[in-house]
């Protein structure tokens, strides 16, 4: 039966590093209190004169196609997941296809936040296990730093949020040992939408963007905070074990876990939860920050150059977010 195999993975990080400290000084935070409630120390913010959503995604495309061997006519398809496209539309799959010059191949966007990579995968995956491609693309990318606000109303939020992504192809194999892509796990639950969410500009307004939305922080986003640390501690766990158990698998069988990464604290009590060890787990958000949709494929592209993920290894991803959605996957390299 045909698989989906990861053959190659890429990230790219701004150039400009924020650190708490330089919070500090435009809001009333402290080093202290980042870490303390996030374990942020530092985070990476997009240089407007350079880095675009799409640019950054073909840099981290380019380094992904590198560690594959294959050519870049290659790729066939473009899945890009991102909440922060370059333009209102079109999608940045198509500027991503622009800037590798790929001319003709499909470009699909996926907007489903910090679970975005995720669900990505699995749609990437679906059309390499149907045979309709054998090389796809699969992105993650984001500039948040241009939507937070840089004072003391928007800090519960501009602390937590940043910019990067992250790249990996997926390629069909027939390979017998069980190695590619094992499972995907998809949920949502509208019923939370509005816990985690941008309000504005929306399509269903008399006038989609006004002064007062402005104002009124409409086009900032909301994160009820408490609400979001509840639900994920306990959906991260359950997608965790959802994916281990279609597998026939248990915790013992993890070499690591790269949780999505929104917050260190949720991270570590899941860790707790699942009795996994430190060399198990894997975070960057302590430099990185939160970069929603690209945070997973970054952490696993930094996991691979680090030596901590490594061939035959199985790997967890899991991610929980705006929607609420939630989302795993296993992967054995």
């Amino acid at each position: 039966m045909t698989k989906a195999k990861v053959i190659g993975m890429g990230h790219y990080l701004p150039d400009r590093v924020v650190t708490n400290f330089d919070l500090e000084k435009v809001m009333d935070t402290s080093d202290q209190w980042i870490k303390e409630r996030t374990g942020i120390s530092e985070r990476r913010f997009f240089d407007p004169e350079k880095d675009t959503v799409a640019n950054m995604a073909a840099r981290a495309s380019l380094s992904a196609l590198e560690q594959s061997g294959i050519d870049i006519k290659d790729i066939e398809f473009i899945v890009f997941a991102t909440i922060t496209p370059d333009y209102f539309f079109p999608g940045s799959g198509v500027l991503l296809q622009r800037e590798l010059g790929l001319e003709g191949i499909g470009a699909l966007d996926i907007r489903n936040a910090c679970s975005g990579f995720i669900y990505a995968l699995s749609v990437a995956e679906q059309y390499v296990k149907t045979n309709t491609y054998k090389n796809i693309l699969v992105v993650g990318a984001e500039i948040q730093s241009s939507a937070l606000e840089m004072n003391d109303r928007g800090r519960s939020v501009s602390v937590i949020f940043a910019d990067g992504a992250g790249a990996l192809i997926l390629q069909a194999t027939d390979d017998s040992d069980n190695q590619g892509l094992l499972s995907t796990h998809l949920h949502a639950d509208g019923r939370f939408a509005e816990e985690l969410f941008v309000r504005d500009p929306g399509s269903s307004r008399k006038e989609r963007l006004t002064k007062d939305m402005i104002d009124d922080v409409g086009i900032r986003a909301h994160m009820n905070g408490n609400m979001v640390f509840k639900h994920a501690v306990v959906k991260f766990q359950e997608v965790i074990h959802e994916a281990l158990e279609a597998n026939q698998l248990e915790i013992d069988d993890i070499d690591l876990l790269i949780p999505h990464q929104a917050n260190l604290r949720i991270n570590q009590f899941v860790q707790k939860q699942l009795g996994l060890g430190d060399d198990q787990v894997f975070n960057n958000i302590m430099y990185c920050g939160n970069t929603t949709a690209a945070s997973i494929p970054i952490a696993m592209s930094e996991a691979w150059d680090e030596g901590k993920l490594k061939a035959k290894d199985l790997l967890c991803i899991a991610a929980f977010g705006s929607g609420f959605t939630w989302a795993s996957a296993l992967i054995k390299f």
